[in-house]
């Protein structure tokens, strides 16, 4: 088991820190108009490790790319030093805390004793810091830095960029002992001859904090009796929802992680997280998801073309350099669930046309075998498919079908509900016949025809309600082959493949399809070491992308999925219709119980509780439905 650096205190993380135990990480916080990523630690010699960079993604860069967003990145040496009496002072940090806003607590070589806070503007275009002194001995401090500083510029594409520095420090602060002093530095980019009004830092602090707490607090609020779980599903909903950008053309989700800021994807925005924001109801969310959905329309013709792989530089631009990659299958999944998790059926109509256009496309993309072609997928190549059919856009494709057939029905369209469901059930049928496969002894599938090999995309049939494999699946998941202590294995080891490249996104579908296929009892226990290993120990506290690809980036879509696994997998929710949903009435034996608070489902707010004999489901408070916990769906209207 890995290192635990971090503890759980009050919903807050807190890393107490031993002498000789050096360690850095970095963090991820984003604003409507700027995203912070800090790096922080302890050096070898117990000195504060420190650096930053700020992003911010409506100031785009040439050319205009997916990764055109201007940085403004601060080394160690490059930022505004503290000084006492005309001496710069070391700091050595005692407590690293983060509730939503990254604290550090040191101890100096001057005397004092301070504390930073950090943070980005809840809708500004600035990065704050908050410091306190508190001095222990009576000194004059000041800053090495003028009020205002410029420390970089370049030329983008609404002018030129100026990389500036404020700070609301006095020249001189005198402090007697035992005295303390406050002040904020902010960080921020304008164009040339824009003028910026610098805010307070507490208010910016306070506005942190309030959307921090609508995040977390406002709706789908888990009690398990399990802290880590607990905790690691408060703080995915926040990364999850904090990394919504403002841009020119509306409210764009995007990944983050210093390379996806003003863009979307199919997967990451339309697959992963806009479900999941119909959950929380989060009308941020909620109008950065719909501007997502909509953005694609344009790109629906007649012609049935292939959907970009990306909608880049505010909307403005694509990015189609990895064909298709199964993004119609994407969409018809990621908004049909959309749809009926949010129980609008004004917006269901809207939508609906998108989603026939993309069951269409995929019915017109179906091979002689029966499943559905695509040059690549989600990875965009990265492992190897024939450029053919592979499983992640079949499933995908079936999956969406199924939904998109509740969301007819529900809107009167029983003749193509119908035929949704003719062709899902065929679809499975192929996927059966196509990809299922006995690899090293297990009944399971092979990704693309030839690939004797094991991918974590295996789980992706059991996640659609396919089973007929759902016990070899679950054991090659679970086999050496693919798991390992940071989850399952991109591709299992091979002459072909000598990486133990890990992608987070596969493993939270894996633990989400073994909840779903009943086997919660036995994941379980593997799931709650996943969450101690990203909560507390050395790359905190969120899931992360890929490794050693991308080190371990905080991308905002994988949060998305961790609460998916709690919802759809730990609870099984899963919508009926725009007035309807289910849910699985089952307790892992190692969780005392589960309550799912103000969760957002068909339109209206719910309160699930499920112990150990019974379970309820109240809405405003009252009683709706109860029963035994048997293990078995049960199913609510209204």
């Amino acid at each position: 088991m890995a290192k635990s650096f971090w503890s759980i205190e009050n919903n807050t993380l807190v890393w107490r820190v031993a002498d000789g135990e050096p360690h850095t990480d970095d963090i991820e916080m984003s604003g409507l108009r700027c995203d912070c990523i800090v790096s922080y630690g302890v050096k070898e010699d117990g000195s504060l490790a420190l650096s930053q960079k700020c992003f911010f993604p409506a100031l785009r860069t040439i050319p205009n790319n997916t990764h055109a967003t201007y940085c403004f990145a601060l080394g160690e040496d490059e930022r505004v030093r503290l000084l006492r009496n005309g001496t710069p002072v070391r700091e050595y940090p005692e407590v690293f805390r983060f509730d939503g806003v990254l604290t550090v607590e040191s101890k100096t070589d001057g005397k004092a004793r301070i504390v930073r806070r950090f943070f980005p503007s809840a809708d500004l275009r600035f990065a704050v810091e908050l410091v306190r002194i508190t001095a222990e001995e009576a000194a004059d401090w000041s800053l090495s830095a003028p009020a205002e500083a410029v420390h970089a510029y370049g030329r983008g594409t609404k002018g030129v960029y100026l990389s500036k520095i404020y700070h609301s420090a006095p020249d001189v602060m005198a402090l007697p002992a035992g005295e303390s002093v406050e002040f904020a530095i902010f960080y921020t980019a304008v164009i040339a001859n824009e003028t910026l009004s610098l805010p307070d830092g507490r208010a910016e602090l306070e506005k942190r904090m309030a959307r921090v707490a609508s995040l977390c607090d406002g709706a789908l609020v888990l009690r398990t009796g399990n802290a880590e779980l607990d905790t690691m599903t408060r703080f995915a909903k926040l990364r999850a929802g904090e990394s919504i950008f403002e841009t020119l053309t509306g409210k764009y989700h995007s990944p983050g992680g210093q390379a996806y800021y003003a863009a979307i994807w199919c997967n990451d925005e339309i697959e992963y997280a806009g479900p999941h924001f119909a959950m929380t109801g989060d009308p941020i969310a909620l109008e950065a998801s719909r501007n997502a959905y909509r953005a694609y329309i344009p790109f629906m013709s007649d012609a049935y073309l292939p959907l970009p792989s990306s909608i880049i530089a505010e909307g403005l631009d694509i990015w189609e350099g990895a064909g298709d990659r199964g993004d119609a299958a994407m969409y018809l999944y990621g908004a049909s669930l959309f749809c009926l998790y949010a129980g609008d059926e004004a917006l269901a109509r809207e939508l609906f046309g998108a989603i026939r256009w993309c069951a269409e496309y995929c019915e017109r993309r179906k091979t002689p075998e029966g499943v559905i072609r695509s040059d690549s997928d989600e990875l965009e190549g990265r492992f190897p498919t024939d450029g053919y059919a592979n499983l992640s856009t079949s499933c995908l494709c079936c999956g969406g079908l199924r939904f998109a057939a509740k969301l007819a029905a529900s809107l009167g369209d029983n003749d193509t509900a119908a035929l949704y469901n003719s062709r899902a059930e065929a679809l499975g049928e192929a996927i059966e016949r196509y990809f299922g496969a006995t690899l090293h002894g297990f009944e399971t599938y092979r990704y693309s025809k030839g690939f004797d090999t094991l991918r974590a995309w295996i789980c992706l049939p059991l996640c659609m309600g396919l089973t007929n494999r759902a016990g070899g699946t679950l054991d090659a998941m679970l086999s050496p082959y693919l798991w390992t202590e940071e989850g399952m294995r991109t591709c299992e080891k091979s002459a072909e493949n000598t990486s133990d490249t890990i992608w987070d996104r596969s493993t939270l579908y894996g633990f989400k399809c073994a909840f779903l296929s009943g086997a919660g009892d036995r994941i379980m226990q593997p799931f709650l070491d996943y969450c101690h290993k990203r909560l507390v120990c050395d790359r905190v506290p969120y899931a992360v992308e890929a490794y050693p690809e991308g080190e371990k980036r905080h991308l905002s879509g994988e949060s998305a999925l961790f609460v998916r696994v709690v919802t759809e997998g730990l609870f099984g929710i899963r919508p009926e219709g725009l007035r309807s949903f289910s849910f699985t009435a089952a307790l892992p034996a190692t969780l005392p119980e589960m309550r799912l608070s103000a969760v957002r489902i068909c339109g209206a707010s719910y309160d699930i509780e499920i112990g150990r004999t019974s379970w309820t489901v109240r809405q405003d408070g009252r009683v709706l439905a109860s029963g035994r916990t048997n293990g078995e769906r049960v199913f609510i209207g209204r």
